[in-house]
């Protein structure tokens, strides 16, 4: 029986309290006994006790009093209220009534994702708040996946794998699931759930996108279908620089994100290519794109596992170009998108925290160790009620 199963049970419990101090310079613990709930409860102080702050730790906090905190807080509820309006609208669209929804799992937007290496913790940030989402659906909802695995010593990333699993599995088949939203991703899905693997790769569309909104001055957010790339030269000196990144080389498990390929890296090519042509520029990173998904299979995937298939999903499924290119790196490997697996390529990954939203409510792990580098399995996700 799971804890929190075993937990909803018991009336007599054993409950610790943490809260910051009122000066902020510590944090304050009770322990009480607590018999029954409600009006009838019985409330015992066992301990009470403080821990101060260390003194760098205190002074990164009064930073943070005085940084752009403050915009953080409001759009954890701003993009709260957002979600649940894109989930009213959701029920309406496929002609449910809100009562009928029994359950949300909500990934948020992704504010800082910095996975753990050489030694240091990793952290992660997902918000838009799932209490605000609850309240205005009416819906339990489940929301903050990633936290669970990084602390059990995980990436946080990628987490779709388990869902990838209970949802694409075929018998006796293995099929690669290449996500290319901003970050690329793969998720290798085998019969037996012990052999599934999955790791970033590296950017998706994240390089380009940026690029495309830059060197445009904000008139065009991505280059649609490739077809600005697809008119493009490779600049050859540059995409040789972007493969010499060493995550490429990296040995998963291993995640990333816009922190490494983002908008600085975008800056930072700009500068190095003044008088780049758009079309170059976009030629040349969406090959990156290709290219170092085709080395992660090399190094990571082929030498272990035979595939029956390559299924494309995200935004990077619908790059005519780039679905060009990687139809001529992996010849003879079937390259389709998950639409032909039944699951539209845009829908993938909401589908996956719908899946994992059941699986923590059910009380089951939703991590996979061997992915994430996790010392063990966590049933991921916060619950709002």
């Amino acid at each position: 029986m799971h804890r929190l199963i075993e937990l909803s049970g018991m009336r007599t419990r054993l409950v610790m309290g943490l809260m910051s101090g009122t000066s902020h310079d510590g944090v304050d613990a009770a322990i009480a006994r607590i018999d029954g709930a409600g009006e009838g409860c019985r409330v015992e102080l066992l301990y009470h006790g403080h821990t101060p702050y260390p003194a760098p730790l205190r002074q990164r906090i009064r930073q943070a009093f005085d940084g752009p905190t403050g915009l953080v807080c409001r759009l954890n509820f701003e993009l709260g209220e957002f979600f649940a309006e894109a989930a009213a609208d959701a029920v309406k669209r496929a002609g449910l009534k809100p009562s009928e929804l029994d359950l949300i799992g909500s990934h948020g937007q992704t504010i800082c994702h910095v996975p753990s290496g050489a030694g240091a913790p990793g952290s992660t940030l997902q918000i838009a708040e799932g209490a605000v989402i609850a309240r205005r659906t009416g819906t339990v909802t489940v929301t903050d996946f990633r936290t669970a695995d990084v602390a059990a010593g995980g990436q946080g990333a990628p987490l779709v794998p388990m869902a990838d699993w209970l949802i694409f599995r075929r018998t006796g088949e293995v099929t690669a699931l290449q996500n290319i939203g901003g970050i690329a991703n793969v998720t290798v899905v085998t019969e037996s759930v012990d052999e599934v693997r999955g790791f970033d790769t590296g950017p998706g569309n994240s390089l380009m996108d940026d690029t495309a909104y830059i060197l445009t001055g904000g008139k065009l957010k991505y280059d649609e279908g490739g077809k600005i790339a697809g008119s493009g030269n490779v600049i050859p000196e540059l995409l040789d620089f972007l493969l010499a990144n060493p995550y490429f080389s990296q040995v998963p498990p291993k995640s990333t994100g816009r922190e490494e390929f983002g908008r600085g890296m975008v800056e930072d090519i700009i500068s190095r290519y003044p008088g780049a042509r758009l079309e170059d520029m976009l030629c040349t990173l969406t090959n990156l794109t290709a290219l170092s998904i085709r080395r992660a299979y090399e190094e990571f995937v082929l030498p272990y596992t035979t595939l029956n298939r390559l299924a494309v999903c995200g935004g990077g499924a619908k790059n005519l170009y780039l679905m060009s290119l990687l139809k001529g790196l992996f010849d003879g490997l079937p390259v389709v998108t998950t639409d032909e697996l039944g699951v539209p390529s845009q829908a993938r990954e909401a589908l996956c925290f719908a899946v994992l939203a059941n699986e923590t409510v059910s009380g089951r792990p939703g991590n996979l160790p061997a992915v994430t580098g996790a010392t063990k399995f966590a049933v991921l996700g916060k619950i709002s009620l």
